[in-house]
């Protein structure tokens, strides 16, 4: 499964420096008047993240404006968290799953339903983030952070014109391709080359995108995960397969990088904030949603973690060269092509196996 890569690139001090006086404002006058008025010390909002994924400074000053005492703690894979919170070890009122695990999570009655009475910022959310394929009725979440998985490629590497999935198949790059170690997002990039959906729940359609990474295999210098950026950024390899939110700290590097999404489409992925069903203060998780949906604190957030914010009006507020940037925000032709991973439980198993038969070939 797909692991949430972040880095600490765009902490911009412009932005930083960004007055939140008004926005914090109403943030308390709005949890004070959802929650009945008045704040309640012994209140605390046990949140659950991937590591690195906040500006941690937001917490501080949303505590010190509402009362509400956040503990905050961190996990590094959806997978992870799943298995805490559906083990109810302990009780997390807010957690930030993957799109494919908002499905799960809520099939499995694991997030509760969120009261938009509370959270007014939403109407901030780009449309086009509004009832997804895995969260159809925008009932368990919302969206918090997005991005796509495209190919990084060294331009002084590569002569050839790089526009689709196929050049990772081409013989001349032998031994200078890194690809994901992760059995969807390799997969997925075969499906996609195959002409098939990333959520193919067909076994022949499986067998054939494990079949066509096998032929590939001879051709890859490393099946790698974060230790792939440094790997490009030292020139090992011609090219790889990467999430648009490491490009630009790869670029930063070494600017021989460039990234695509091809042409055939990819995965556009969506993180997400829900409330899990045992979670003990929904009121305040909703205060803390709401207090991420406001464009000012957006805006920060989206530019300390590098991501791609799905709040249009928090993307106004990023520097130019954020937010009209190309890797960052595609156009809508390509991302029609692309698709969000989805919980595809039937067939896991058949994944899986395929998976293992590849690595062990």
């Amino acid at each position: 499964m797909r692991l949430i890569k972040i880095n600490n690139k765009f902490k911009n001090n412009i932005v930083r420096a960004m007055s939140l006086t008004i926005v914090l404002s109403s943030v308390a006058i709005f949890t004070s008047g959802c929650l009945g008025g008045g704040q309640d010390s012994t209140k605390v909002l046990n949140v659950y993240n991937v590591g690195d994924y906040i500006d941690e400074s937001l917490i501080s000053e949303f505590e010190e404006q509402t009362g509400i005492d956040v503990q905050y703690s961190t996990y590094d894979t959806n997978e992870m968290m799943y298995q805490k919170v559906k083990s109810g070890s302990t009780k997390y009122d807010l957690v930030f799953p993957s799109d494919y695990m908002v499905q799960k999570m809520s099939r499995e009655g694991l997030l509760k339903k969120i009261n938009y009475n509370n959270i007014p910022n939403f109407k901030y959310i780009d449309k086009s983030f509004l009832n997804p394929k895995y969260d159809p009725t925008n009932e368990y979440s919302v969206p918090y952070m997005w991005g796509t998985l495209g190919i990084v490629y060294n331009k002084n590497m590569v002569d050839d014109k790089v526009d689709s999935w196929d050049i990772l198949w081409d013989k001349k790059y032998t031994r200078n391709i890194l690809m994901f170690d992760s059995v969807r997002d390799s997969m997925g990039v075969a499906l996609k080359k195959l002409g098939y959906s990333m959520n193919s729940v067909d076994k022949d359609q499986i067998n054939a995108a494990k079949d066509l990474l096998i032929k590939q295999k001879p051709l890859v210098l490393a099946y790698v995960n974060d230790d792939g950026k440094d790997r490009m950024i030292a020139g090992e390899a011609a090219m790889g397969v990467f999430y648009s939110g490491d490009f630009p700290l790869m670029k930063e590097e070494n600017d021989d990088l460039e990234y695509i999404i091809p042409s055939e489409g990819s995965n556009k992925w969506t993180d997400a904030v829900c409330i899990p069903k045992t979670a003990d203060n929904e009121d305040w998780a909703e205060a803390f949603i709401n207090f991420l949906c406001d464009p000012k604190v957006n805006a920060r957030n989206t530019e300390y973690i590098g991501y791609s914010t799905p709040n249009s009006e928090g993307r106004k507020l990023l520097p130019e060269g954020l937010r009209n940037n190309k890797t960052m925000y595609p156009d809508k032709a390509i991302l029609d092509k692309s698709e969000a991973f989805l919980d595809i439980q039937k067939v896991i198993k058949d994944y899986d196996k395929a998976w293992i038969e590849l690595k062990s070939y």
